[in-house]
């Protein structure tokens, strides 16, 4: 006689290793973005005061919401800056430029984050009137948390062997009257040409800037609809899946050219 009990473990073995399978499935993404990848850095952000006390290292808080023109005080403010801002400022060292693009992997959401320090740019400021303003970033100086990331972004979705730079310059003048006090962040409006993957877009964003005696710090972010800028979805067919859009964050830290 024939046991039946052959084919009943066959189906358990069978049934177990699927569980495992989907177990794996859901808990590796999770482990790798929680474990190894570890929590995104916090988005670019200016801090009022850290400046004018003396720390001129940018620091990497949430990004306030105040209103365009509004501005938030603290304890430095009552140092005051005198006199005048007028002159042409160039972008120094210490300031960066990277995006931020939320994926998803097996159901598990993370947010890549790319950073360069290899950026340039110049500012004019007649009377209390930002008159011009621009940056460049060196896009194959951007870089992430993980090579095989950077290999698809400097590849086939930003090229940047034929499309090296991104660019921002500024198209309409950016008025600062009155002039905060050290210390204070004000919040404006900036309208300029926004160039990525070798095409030039109009965008119009808030950003926030904050003055010292030797200083002026402006951070931004400006939103990124991949499509109008011709660059492919960053999602991995079969492995990780993206957003149709992203930011591109900036922290600049301008000093007397």
């Amino acid at each position: 006689m024939v046991s039946s009990r052959g084919p009943w473990r066959w189906l358990r073995w069978v049934i177990g290793a699927a569980a495992v399978i989907i177990v794996l499935a859901v808990a590796g993404p999770f482990v790798y973005f929680h474990f190894i990848e570890g929590n995104s850095p916090a988005p670019l952000s200016l801090t009022p005061g850290a400046s004018a006390s003396g720390n001129g290292a940018p620091a990497n808080g949430a990004p306030g919401n105040s209103a365009p023109g509004t501005q938030s005080a603290s304890p430095a403010s009552s140092q005051g800056v005198s006199g005048s801002v007028a002159g042409r400022w160039a972008v120094s060292s210490g300031s960066r430029v990277g995006y931020r693009v939320k994926e998803i992997l097996a159901g598990q959401s993370h947010t890549a984050v790319g950073r360069s320090s290899s950026v340039t740019g110049s500012m004019t400021i007649k009377g209390s009137t930002v008159k011009t303003a621009s940056f460049t970033v060196k896009m194959a100086t951007i870089h992430t948390d993980s090579a095989q990331r950077d290999s698809q972004f400097d590849g086939r979705i930003m090229d940047v062997a034929q499309f090296p730079d991104g660019t921002f310059a500024l198209t309409r003048p950016i008025p600062l009257a009155p002039l905060p006090p050290a210390g204070t962040i004000r919040t404006y409006r900036a309208t300029g040409q926004l160039t990525l993957h070798g095409k030039t877009v109009p965008v119009t964003f808030p950003l926030r800037a904050e003055r010292t005696a030797g200083t002026i710090e402006v951070q931004g972010s400006i939103p990124v609809l991949f499509s109008k800028w011709g660059i492919p979805n960053p999602s991995f067919t079969g492995f990780v899946t993206t957003q149709n859009h992203g930011i591109m964050e900036f922290l600049l830290d301008f000093r007397p050219a």
